[in-house]
């Protein structure tokens, strides 16, 4: 007879544990949830909209650029006139040395407001002396 109500006594506490597991497990998902939202409202928030018209002059950022020497070396390429704008964001631009064109995310380019790209310049004047 005890080991019946013992039996019943273990299978009562492991549904219990099971029970306690499910809401560990869902409280988990929850803050899971929650966090990811606070994160994407963050970085919607950084997100600066940036507007480009056909014929103005864009850099685009060369993010495979990590894998050779030279810490200080621009990531930009550039610059290259913007051909055409696609919606959600893909802009085609243009090399006007080449006259090749491609298409990119409006994401990794930025404007260009005149002046020379050294891209193998590996030191950076810090002050005008």
């Amino acid at each position: 007879m005890e080991a019946i109500l013992d039996l019943d006594a273990a299978g009562e506490k492991r549904l219990l544990q099971l029970n306690e597991l499910e809401e560990f497990r869902s409280q988990s998902y929850e803050n899971a949830k929650l966090y990811k939202e606070k994160t994407k409202q963050w970085h919607d928030n950084k997100i600066h909209p940036r507007n480009f018209e056909v014929g103005q002059q864009a850099l685009l950022f060369n993010s495979r650029l990590r894998l050779f020497p030279g810490k200080l070396k621009s990531r930009w390429s550039g610059p290259f006139r913007i051909a055409q704008i696609y919606p959600f964001g893909a802009v085609e631009l243009e090399d006007e040395k080449s006259g090749r064109k491609f298409k990119e995310n409006g994401q990794r380019i930025k404007h260009y407001f005149g002046g020379e790209v050294d891209r193998q310049q590996d030191e950076m004047p810090l002050c005008d002396g």
